[in-house]
């Protein structure tokens, strides 16, 4: 079979089950992913076996740490996929919904009503986990899904789709609701990119500022996602030191992996003295590498390297962090609007104004005011799981989660009505 062939099965096979799937009522809907749970907790030990295959292929390839951590499942890991599938399954139906409703002068009726999006591929990296989420949410909202996970995730993504796939069977549903490409052979994502616009309505990326950068420039459909995480913290003159401790190291050190760690820290002018040298001592002990200004070296002690431009724009996914002084929250917003990926920001500050004024102001698409940037995702917002991180400007924005995963259409009602 040739590979275009190959892929245009996928595609059709898609297209099928879209059809089929719009008639699967929501307790229906629910039913395939009580079974799919079921799967997860009798098959535990079978999903950790196919792990550790690709945990020993990854590091024979010397991958980096930051890359194997996000590969690696365990009891705990399974555990947390299955209660976001619970948490999914107790979520409304998001198909379905009046949005809006109105009557016109001339005695039509307009109901604005939220449906599936359609077909939606997502090629992503590392994180099993993702063929979990993104198959619930998607099922649940109605939409088939094509997955890509990465090369290094090969088996872990293989069986937890096939289980997927299996609970589909026992509920007698498509089983092509979900599908898995199961190749490592790239030109496929390339084609689905490219080639398949006739059958996919929508890319989701979800992974490294390569994929997304290779998926911006390659697809014929449209596109959410994010080309990467660069987070920060802004410490205002008016913070409270402890709270500001907390947050930033949270922000930078509770994973430094993921696409809401904070990569940039600014610092107030006025509070360097009070603020400065304890936060920096409290990621310094915690193995952090500090990159600084030429203002912020005077206040501190120690050989820590100078910040150069390039760090202002460097999403690190390691215990780096850069640090710059700033003068004021005007300074801030500025600093972060042209650095930034809108991805999520936070401020730290008792001064209500210096807070609303920086959460109205930057464009990021999720701000944040006193709390940590890595409740950036779908699970902390109550979605039970999430596709990924929007940072465009149109819709999404922030997680997806389901009712991020439908759009919408118009039903016009009459008895007659022509237009004159």
């Amino acid at each position: 079979m040739t590979k275009n062939l190959y892929m245009n099965k996928i595609g059709e096979r898609a297209k099928n089950a879209s059809f089929n799937l719009s008639s699967l009522n929501i307790n229906k809907r629910n039913s395939v992913l009580k079974q799919f749970n079921h799967y997860l907790k009798i098959n535990e030990q079978l999903i950790l076996n196919a792990n550790k295959i690709d945990i020993s292929h990854a590091k024979s390839k010397k991958i980096k740490d930051s890359m194997i951590d996000r590969l690696k499942l365990s009891s705990k890991k399974i555990t947390q996929i299955r209660k976001s599938i619970k948490k999914i399954i107790k979520f409304k139906d998001p198909v379905g919904k009046t949005l809006s409703l109105w009557k016109r002068p001339n005695g039509l009726t307009i109901k604005k009503i939220s449906i599936p999006i359609g077909i939606i591929g997502v090629i992503y990296e590392s994180r099993p986990n993702v063929t979990s989420d993104v198959s619930a949410l998607c099922f649940k909202s109605g939409n088939v899904v094509i997955l890509r996970g990465g090369s290094e995730a090969f088996h872990s993504n293989k069986i937890l789709a096939k289980l997927f796939k299996k609970a589909l069977k026992k509920k007698k549903c498509d089983e092509n609701c979900v599908q898995f490409i199961e190749s490592k052979d790239r030109s496929h994502v390339d084609y689905l990119l490219s080639g398949m616009k006739n059958y996919i309505d929508l890319i989701i990326p979800r992974g490294g500022k390569g994929l997304v950068k290779k998926v911006l420039k390659k697809s014929a459909v449209s596109i959410i996602g994010h080309y990467e995480g660069l987070c920060h913290v802004f410490v205002d003159r008016h913070a409270d030191l402890n709270t500001a401790i907390r947050v930033v190291i949270n922000s930078k050190m509770r994973n430094v992996s993921i696409c809401g760690a904070a990569e940039t820290l600014l610092i107030d002018k006025t509070c360097l003295r009070t603020h400065c040298k304890p936060i920096l001592d409290q990621l310094s002990k915690l193995g952090c590498k500090i990159k600084v200004d030429k203002t912020l070296k005077k206040f501190i002690s120690g050989n820590m390297k100078i910040a150069k431009e390039k760090d202002w724009e460097t999403e690190y996914l390691s215990p780096i962090i850069s640090v710059k002084s700033v003068n004021g929250v005007n300074e801030a917003i500025n600093h972060i609007n042209k650095y930034g990926s809108s991805h999520t920001d936070s401020i730290v500050t008792k001064n209500r104004k210096n807070a609303e004024k920086f959460l109205l102001k930057i464009k990021s698409s999720i701000a944040v005011h006193n709390a940590s940037t890595q409740f950036a995702d779908g699970g902390e917002f109550g979605f039970g799981a999430e596709v990924g991180i929007s940072t465009g400007k149109l819709h999404p924005r922030g997680p997806i989660g389901l009712d991020q995963l439908t759009t919408y259409k118009y039903i016009l009602k009459g008895n007659g009505q022509i237009r004159k």
